[in-house]
C-alpha cells in the first residue's frame, strides 16, 4: 500500500497530511483501547464512511485489505479456538480496520507530504544525535525500493516461465538475489556520488 496515492479533490484529499496521520493514530489507538465487537462495528462504519467521503467505493477499500486475506484466514480460526469468537473478531477486526484506514491515508496523501510530516515530527531526535533528514531519506529509499523489487521479482518469474523452469527454485531465487544486490550497489554508488557516504 506504499505510495498508492490517487489524485482527487475530496475533503480528505485536501486535508493536511499531519491531520490525517494524527487521525489515523487516534483511530488505531481507540481500537486497541476499546476492544470489543461493538467497537469493531463502529470502526467499520467509520472507515466505510471515510472511504465514501474520499469518493472511493467499497471495492477500493477491499483492494487495500485483500493482500491480508491469508493472514485473516489463518488468524481468525486460531483466535477463535484459543480465545473465543469475540476475541477473534477483535484481533482480526483491529488488524483489518487499521490496514484499511492506513490504506485510505496512502490513497489520499502524496508520499512526499507524508515524509515531510514524519521528518518534522522527529525533529526532537536531533538531541539524541538522530538526523531527521537521514531518516526521511531512508524512508524515501525504502518506498522507492519496494516497487523496484516487486518489478524485478515479476521479471524473473516471467523469464523463468519462458524458459520452462517454473518449478525450479534456483532459477527464481538466484536471479532475484543477484539483481537485488546489483541494484543496491548502484544505489549505494549514487548516494556516495551525492555525498551521502556514511
Amino acid at each position: 500500500m506504499i505510495g498508492v496515492y490517487r489524485a482527487g479533490n475530496s475533503l480528505l484529499h485536501r486535508t493536511p497530511a499531519g491531520a490525517k496521520l494524527l487521525a489515523l493514530l487516534v483511530f488505531t489507538t481507540l481500537l486497541l483501547i476499546f476492544r470489543s465487537p461493538t467497537t469493531m462495528g463502529v470502526g467499520l462504519i467509520v472507515v466505510v464512511l471515510a472511504y465514501a467521503l474520499a469518493a472511493y467505493t467499497p471495492v477500493v477499500m477491499l483492494q487495500q485489505i485483500w493482500p491480508m486475506k491469508w493472514i485473516v484466514i489463518l488468524l481468525f480460526p486460531f483466535q477463535w479456538w484459543i480465545a473465543g469468537w469475540e476475541a477473534a473478531v477483535v484481533v482480526v477486526g483491529t488488524l483489518v480496520l487499521a490496514v484499511a484506514a492506513a490504506g485510505l491515508v496512502s490513497l489520499t496523501t502524496r508520499t512526499t507530504d507524508l515524509l515531510a510530516v514524519i521528518e518534522w515530527a522527529i525533529q526532537p531526535l536531533r538531541y539524541v544525535r538522530v538526523d531527521p533528514e537521514r531518516v526521511a531519506l531512508l524512508l524515501t529509499l525504502t518506498i522507492r525500493v519496494v516497487p523496484v523489487i516487486n518489478d524485478l521479482v515479476h521479471d524473473v518469474r516471467d523469464a523463468r516461465r519462458a524458459r520452462g523452469m517454473e518449478r525450479s527454485v534456483r532459477a527464481y531465487v538466484t536471479p532475484v538475489v543477484i539483481r537485488t544486490v546489483g541494484y543496491a550497489e548502484r544505489l549505494g554508488d549514487a548516494l556516495v556520488a551525492r555525498g551521502v557516504d556514511d
